[in-house]
């Protein structure tokens, strides 16, 4: 589950940088302007990128801790459940022991009281 998210998120994030440099490319080659505003615009064109990849980055990062939040949550659930199930396993051994032993002690008081007859 969590390498199918990451290879989605990566994917996602590499197409997102990939498309904002052609655009940013399109953009320079489109619109004819001197080299200060060439310049400024690219610097504007970089901080816009890096913005939205750091909010990209905070959205994946967010979303692999509800996941991880979510898989520790459902773990603690089984660890409680499996401990339920051993508890009841174990009280149903003992009982099966005791039964066991009482019906092993009623055959050989039996067989004591045969043999006594006898």
């Amino acid at each position: 589950m969590s390498n199918n998210n990451g290879g989605e998120i990566g994917a996602f994030f590499a197409g997102f940088l990939v498309g904002g440099l052609v655009g940013a490319a399109v953009s320079l080659i489109l619109a004819p302007q001197s080299g200060v505003e060439t310049r400024e615009q690219i610097r504007q064109k970089g901080i816009e990128l890096q913005s939205k990849a750091d909010d990209t980055l905070g959205e994946a990062r967010a979303k692999a801790e509800a996941v991880a939040a979510d898989i520790k949550r459902r773990a603690e659930e089984l660890q409680i459940q499996s401990k339920v199930i051993l508890e009841e396993g174990q009280k149903q051994l003992a009982t099966a022991v005791e039964e066991t032993k009482r019906a092993a002690a009623s055959v050989g008081g039996k067989e004591a009281e045969a043999a006594e007859a006898a």
